[in-house]
């Protein structure tokens, strides 16, 4: 009973450098944990937000339930993600520096519970993205030519 990767930000990589990163729980209806369960959720345009010493998952898209009823859920709703008292002091002196954000980077199953992997980023330049993307692409190469000088 390990974990189950259920959604990706792969552009949260794309767009920020992640320093820490936090694991969440996430309160939830019933029908968004059977939806979560069927890989109906989307993370790309999600953010973080802090109101009132609570942490706030918001636009995470998690479709409703097709076997649902009248007591579905709302789609966009704001998620509540369970934190340690500790971990939300650290993450509001963090956010209170300049250019830090909550970045949502991926929602997975561990042991049964819904949990949401949260990132500090700091927002990356256009030519910190082509930097990286340089760097990515040599890589490949050179594992491409070791693997062709091996054969």
């Amino acid at each position: 009973m390990g974990i189950k990767i259920i959604a990706n930000n792969k552009k949260a990589y794309h767009e920020y450098f992640i320093d820490d990163v936090y694991e969440a729980g996430l309160v939830l209806q019933g029908t968004e944990v059977k939806s979560i369960r069927a890989g109906q959720v989307s993370i790309k345009e999600a953010y973080c937000r802090i109101r009132n010493g609570e942490v706030f998952v918001e636009n995470m898209n998690i479709s409703p339930y097709e076997q649902g009823n009248r007591e579905n859920h709302e789609p966009l709703r704001p998620r509540k993600l369970l934190l340690h008292h500790d971990e939300i002091i650290k993450l509001i002196k963090k956010i209170e520096e300049k250019g830090l954000t909550l970045v949502p980077i991926k929602v997975y199953f561990k042991h049964r519970r819904a949990k949401l992997e949260i990132g500090i980023g700091r927002g990356k330049k256009l030519y910190d993205k082509r930097e990286t993307l340089k760097r990515k692409q040599a890589d490949r190469e050179s594992s491409r030519a070791m693997r062709d000088h091996s054969s």
